[in-house]
């Protein structure tokens, strides 16, 4: 049962302490004065290098011209005769023939691999993956890539022995698998003057999130249609070795999945229970605690409630409730709230940004969503003997935070559309997901 008493979710104890309780998870936090005078800011590191300029870097396997080193483009944007186009299905010989901005591939290591689903559910790649998997094939330059990294991957994981079916379907796993990767233009970020000054999604103009945003939600609109046993498809980024990335290189993955997972499950049945929940708890909880950051006509970011690691929550407040069946100015409306965000958080500490939305066999909408956490601290054994996780930042100490970064990043110019908040909205319930 849902409780309608703010103070159940937030309270603030006479010495300062707040303790916060997330009505969609039931995760219990405490943010204790005192435990947050760790350095918080995005400095230069001691061990940093200098780069002198440069936008990329030649060891990075996420970097253009290392692509041999991972699996096939499924698709690229790129500038095309002075318009940004989407390129799908490259074979060997095209690749040298545009510039990529953003790129689409498979994951080499999958967590849900093809094979998972032909085994399970009997699933084909589509006619269109087997078309572009053999003319690949065919020309010797791809036939080389593809055998270089399946023994790649089978050096690093389970011996996969000579079995002609064994490698092919290794291979078929790069051509109609159902987890990519979506990965950034350049390793550093323009103007970079050390090798810590990698290119986060902050570091990337308006525009280019933008393309980044709407490239991924076509990879998410392309899998549901080349796989009808998909239930939802998990889409995160995880920024810096402290956030579980591998590679130093900004990269979303997205990966679909035959079940809702846990937590997606359980904020489905709080619309269950309440359809308005979202607003209520939400965003208006936010408000009332003035703990709203800022908006735009098309989303609303606000410091989160209840969470493990300081965390701004972006909520789209378009009618449609999943990425792709929001309209063009809609997307581009939440790009750029959520751009602004990460530009505020800076991109010099781990950050994992996570989407959650209305499953696609759901009929009861919640909002699309994104949380960005920040991982400046480590839950540790007080945390698993006690379920109260210890968040070493005040919110109200995140919310002045943010707000200086982002009004200072406003008068620079260099975010898209966002309207400043000053903690409290103007009108309860701007989120339209649930009117009929």
């Amino acid at each position: 049962m849902l409780s309608r008493k703010y103070s159940a979710y937030y309270h603030t104890m006479p010495d300062g302490t707040v303790k916060q309780t997330n009505p969609f998870s039931g995760i219990e936090v405490w943010s204790i004065p005192g435990r947050g005078k760790k350095p918080l800011l995005n400095g230069r590191p001691a061990e940093s290098r200098p780069v002198m300029g440069q936008t990329h870097h030649p060891s990075c396997i996420f970097c253009p011209d290392q692509r041999l080193r991972i699996a096939p483009e499924k698709s690229r944007t790129a500038l095309v005769e002075g318009r940004h186009e989407t390129l799908y299905y490259l074979l060997p010989g095209q690749q040298t023939e545009t510039v990529p901005e953003f790129r689409r591939v498979g994951n080499m290591f999958e967590i849900v691999t093809a094979a998972y689903w032909a085994t399970n559910y009997g699933y084909r790649m589509p006619q269109t993956a087997e078309q572009w998997r053999d003319a690949y094939l065919a020309d010797p330059a791809g036939a080389e890539h593809i055998d270089a990294i399946v023994r790649y991957k089978c050096a690093q994981s389970d011996p996969c022995g000579d079995a002609v079916e064994v490698r092919d379907a290794v291979a078929d796993g790069f051509f109609g698998g159902c987890h990519d990767l979506i990965i950034g233009p350049r390793h550093y970020a323009e103007r970079a003057e050390d090798d810590s000054q990698v290119c986060s999604s902050g570091e990337l103009t308006p525009d280019e999130h933008f393309r980044y945003f709407a490239f991924t939600v076509d990879a998410m609109r392309d899998m549901l249609e080349m796989n009808p046993y998909i239930r939802y498809i998990s889409v995160f980024q995880n920024w810096l070795n402290g956030a579980g990335a591998s590679v130093d290189h900004l990269h979303k993955q997205v990966c679909a999945l035959d079940e809702w997972g846990a937590a997606v499950t359980g904020k489905v049945e709080t619309v269950l229970r309440d359809p308005n929940a979202f607003n209520e708890l939400g965003v208006n909880l936010a408000s009332q605690h003035n703990l709203v950051l800022a908006r735009n006509d098309h989303a609303v970011a606000f410091v989160g409630i209840g969470h493990r690691y300081p965390t701004i929550e972006i909520h789209s407040a378009a009618p449609a409730s999943r990425p792709f069946q929001h309209g063009r100015d809609e997307l581009r409306g939440f790009s750029d709230l959520v751009h602004a965000c990460h530009a505020a958080l800076g991109g010099r500490r781990a950050c994992n940004e996570e989407w959650f939305y209305t499953p696609v066999d759901a009929v009861y909408p919640m909002p699309w969503h994104i949380e960005l956490k920040w991982r400046v601290n480590v839950q540790a054994g007080f945390e698993g003997g006690t379920g109260i996780h210890i968040n070493p930042v005040l919110p109200t100490d995140f919310r002045d935070t943010i707000m200086e970064r982002l009004s200072d990043l406003q008068n620079a110019g260099v975010i898209g559309d966002v309207t400043l908040v000053d903690g409290c909205m103007t009108g309860p319930n701007p989120l339209r997901y649930a009117r009929r």
